[in-house]
């Protein structure tokens, strides 16, 4: 069996931060992505620059404040904003 997934790595960090309310260290969500905490911080730096993400220090941490209402990159989700993935996926851990 193939080693593929259905959601990028980059919806992955992003559902990370929903779920535990943009308060998750590079480790933490490279723990949980299965990703390095290099990788991490490129996709920070990524949906960052692509307004997708404010960060805010907080103390020793960031904060990260998610924009829910831009709209998808792919042209096939044209007209739809990442706020319907996020609902539909980021249910918090139980």
């Amino acid at each position: 069996m193939s080693d593929w997934t259905f959601l990028t790595n980059h919806a992955q960090v992003l559902l990370c931060l929903v779920r535990k309310g943009g308060r998750m260290t590079a480790r933490e969500i490279a723990g949980t992505v299965g990703i390095t905490e290099r990788a991490v911080q490129r996709i920070l730096d990524d949906l960052e620059e692509g307004g997708y993400i404010t960060r805010h220090r907080d103390g020793r941490q960031n904060h990260y404040e998610i924009h829910p209402d831009l709209p998808m990159r792919h042209p096939a989700q044209r007209g739809r904003a990442i706020r319907d993935l996020l609902d539909l996926l980021a249910m918090p851990d139980l």
